[in-house]
């Protein structure tokens, strides 16, 4: 049953998120040749696959996701050499590198932008979205940018507005023309020839946008100061248009024209509009990442329905994946606690599919608070005061703890880009990596656990019935069954097991009070624990 699974089905993606990893030339700003220093602690921990963040010359507004050349690599992070050595240091240990391929908008310093820019009758005019001004002379549309205000900037020097769907400095490509298409995929063909292994794509559903560019509709459920002003309208018509599928696609005809690559997609959207981005006949993304256990409010009930919803909504043959965090999304042990960020680290790698870990949160790092003149993120440089930035879940790695490491935590030898602050300094690698108890040993033993069960790795999915806080489910492959069971609460909870399991033994347990124990009929859980068990009848 199991070897007809590829290794993007099996394994683990680690998010490297490259700025914050680790620094080798002592800038303060993490760089290729860090990530490559650090490739046997992601052996030992057992990483399958790294997804690194955009690592291309850019002018750096959006810290790398504005590009400037997509065939090239940012001299703040270093050579093309540095990133060939790194893939094939990579593929020596068995691991997989995933690139942050970024295609809906470039960088405003892009030579395909300052050629569309310079006149409309340049050739590359029509390669991003211009528009006539609207009535009074305003903006086209009332489309609005993510990072805040309009979405439309103004070229004075040709009299149109271009749109942007993030940062003015980072313009919309116009996916409807068949020559950025074509432009595109031969940069992904560029890193495809040097060894890679597959695309994260960036925002992948805002590609196409309304060809007709009607005006996005009020959003009824929006309430003034809740959340990001982006949310006052529905981007009926600026993001997820049907044409997209046709888009994505081609993109995965591309990858297609190599062995055994993979396509990620970047989509916020609803499950049952999430599901399409698999296409139809294996012509869509390979994983469309599912970010619902970080958009669901966390809570037993609803992500038990979210968990049911996606398994029930998933195409013939599509393969499910979980995202817990990332870079654009406060850590985990910040949104709910260090006692029940172990809870999701196991409920992460114990679910069916394929699981994406961000960098830190194996040490249970929390959100950094970041002084205003050190702030770095555009959206919160555009939105101050509103709690939108995304520094604080982008600071840099502890690797060693304590006094005597020093500000740069082992990350960088001089200051870095942004403070590891205190609280995660005392979560380092060297201060987890011999404790049993530690949050990075859970995680080693849950990936080495999911590694030797094929259960956990590739076998099926069937739900528990569970009340209150508990969340339980089982997972099964040829012919061996094990039980996850879950205490997403405070209090303890009983769950009653089937009969027919003939009582269970626990192997896994999040606190590691409990492994070893069996268990008959009803389970007793403890507050904020999780455990795999197995059943007694195939001990």
């Amino acid at each position: 049953m199991t070897d007809r699974h590829r290794w993007w089905q099996r394994g683990i993606v680690y998010e490297v998120y490259v700025r914050s990893f680790a620094d080798t030339d002592g800038d303060g700003i993490g760089d290729l040749a860090g990530i490559r220093s650090r490739l046997d602690y992601l052996a030992w921990l057992g990483v399958d696959a790294l997804w690194i963040t955009p690592f291309f010359p850019s002018p750096m507004v959006d810290n790398g996701y504005d590009v400037a050349d997509y065939t090239g690599v940012e001299p703040l992070f270093g050579s093309l050499d540095d990133f060939d050595r790194l893939v094939a240091d990579a593929h020596n240990r068995s691991m997989r590198v995933i690139c942050d391929f970024v295609p809906n908008h470039t960088s405003d310093q892009h030579p395909w932008f300052r050629a569309s820019r310079s006149a409309r009758d340049d050739p590359k005019r029509d390669w991003y979205l211009w528009r006539d001004p609207g009535p009074g002379g305003g903006p086209p549309t009332n489309w609005l940018s993510e990072f805040g205000g309009p979405a439309w900037t103004l070229d004075e020097s040709t009299g149109q507005y271009y749109y942007h769907a993030f940062a003015s400095a980072q313009p919309d490509l116009n996916w409807r023309n068949r020559e950025v298409r074509a432009a595109m995929y031969d940069a992904m063909r560029f890193w495809l020839d040097r060894g890679v292994d597959g695309f994260r794509v960036d925002v992948l559903w805002h590609l196409v946008k309304d060809e007709t560019f009607r005006d996005n509709p009020p959003n009824p459920d929006y309430r003034e100061g809740e959340g990001s002003p982006y949310r006052r309208l529905v981007p009926a018509y600026s993001a997820d248009q049907p044409e997209v599928h046709e888009v994505v696609a081609e993109m995965r005809g591309v990858l297609e024209e190599y062995e055994d690559r993979v396509m990620i997609g970047e989509i916020y959207l609803p499950v049952d509009r999430l599901v399409d981005y698999y296409g139809r006949d294996g012509n869509g993304a390979h994983l469309p990442f599912n970010f619902h256990l970080i958009t669901t409010p966390w809570d037993a009930r609803q992500i038990e329905v979210v968990i049911d919803r996606y398994e029930g909504a998933l195409p013939e043959d599509a393969w499910p994946n979980w995202v817990l965090g990332n870079h654009d999304q406060p850590r985990v042990a910040s949104r709910i606690g260090d006692a029940q960020a172990r809870v999701a680290a196991v409920l992460l790698l114990t679910l069916r599919g394929t699981p994406t870990l961000y960098f830190g949160e194996e040490l249970g790092l929390r959100n950094v608070q970041i002084p205003p003149g050190q702030v770095t993120d555009v959206r919160e440089r555009q939105q101050p005061g509103r709690g939108l930035g995304r520094d604080p879940e982008r600071t840099p790695m502890p690797w060693d703890g304590g006094r005597e490491a020093g500000p740069g935590g082992g990350f960088t030898g001089g200051e870095p880009w942004l403070p590891l602050g205190e609280v995660n300094l005392g979560r380092s690698v060297a201060g987890q990596r011999g404790e049993p108890g530690s949050m990075l040993s859970l995680h080693r033993r849950l990936i080495d656990l999911r590694r030797r069960e094929a259960a956990l790795a590739v076998g099926s999915y069937r739900p528990l019935p569970a009340q209150g806080d508990a969340l339980a489910y089982r997972r099964a492959a040829d012919g061996r069954e094990l039980i996850v069971a879950l205490n997403l609460g405070a209090t303890p909870q009983r769950l009653v097991l089937p009969d027919e399991l003939g009582g269970t033994r626990v192997i896994l347990s999040a606190s590691g009070e409990a492994e070893g124990s069996t268990q008959r009929g009803e389970l007793e859980l403890s507050a904020n624990e999780a455990l795999v068990l197995e059943p007694a009848a195939q001990g």
